[in-house]
């Protein structure tokens, strides 16, 4: 595949800019942009993604595969998988995933990753991959830092250039997102390991209210295998809108 990549200055965001080739009919499958600035990146459930100029990454990757169209969760578990792997290859030690879509450094999130479809045709499947990576950080703003604790590569101690990072990052997300077709059973195992939390006790919010359970198994399309004091439970993942274990002293 002829790789073409879209280097932006400002844009609203990278994704935005992505979804707009696709609507004109001049997308690619295996497009990435990128950009220098984003004024309105966001995440999961509408947040914001702060963006520093030259220090943080902003990529989205275009997917245009064939019908039928792939799990959308299988596309998050890919894209969480390949931003893990990448930061792994760039030098990054103990990353982790949290469901469904961060990467995280003990507590300090890195990364983000947000997959995204606007008006889906069952036909002719379309998906962003968008990825938010804090690279050449060194200091986060005071309101970012009141929300949550963040990190970056740099202060992880890994030092390299925007380029680089995109460059390792859509190679892991080609061979991670490859894979949600063929191979469901080996993404989700991956994708539970990294999660860290296979038999362990989880609280899993499921339409405002909590399923708390071990948590025994995840399958692309069966969901998640809860073992709870009333049996075995299978939550659909469409249904699951957190993830998270139980504090030792729950």
């Amino acid at each position: 595949m002829e790789r073409r990549w879209f280097e932006h200055g400002e844009v609203t965001s990278t994704s935005d800019v992505a979804f707009a080739a696709i609507e004109a009919g001049l997308a690619r499958h295996g497009d990435v942009h990128t950009a220098r600035v984003q004024t309105a990146g966001r995440g999961r459930r509408g947040r914001e993604w702060v963006q520093a100029p030259r220090e943080g990454l902003a990529l989205s990757l275009v997917q245009l595969p064939p019908p039928p169209a792939p799990s959308p969760a299988g596309l998050t578990m890919g894209a969480g998988l390949g931003v893990l792997e990448a930061c792994a290859a760039l030098g990054l030690a103990g990353g982790r995933l949290k469901w469904p879509n961060d990467l995280l450094v003990g507590d300090a999130k890195l990364a983000g990753v947000l997959v995204e479809t606007r008006g889906l045709d069952p036909d002719a499947p379309h998906y962003v991959v968008g990825v938010g990576l804090n690279v050449r950080q060194t200091a986060f703003p005071a309101e970012l830092l009141a929300e949550r604790p963040v990190t970056s590569l740099a202060l992880q101690g890994v030092d390299v250039r925007l380029r680089q990072a995109a460059d390792v990052l859509v190679q892991c997300l080609d061979r991670r997102l490859s894979q949600v077709g063929p191979e469901p059973a080996r993404l989700a195992a991956d994708y539970l390991a990294a999660l860290g939390l296979a038999g362990a006790l989880v609280d899993v919010e499921v339409g405002g209210n909590r399923l708390r359970g071990r948590l025994a198994g995840l399958d692309l399309a069966a969901g998640i295998a809860l073992d709870t004091s009333e049996g075995r439970r299978a939550v659909p993942l469409e249904h699951v809108a957190a993830l998270a274990r139980v504090p030792s002293d729950d």
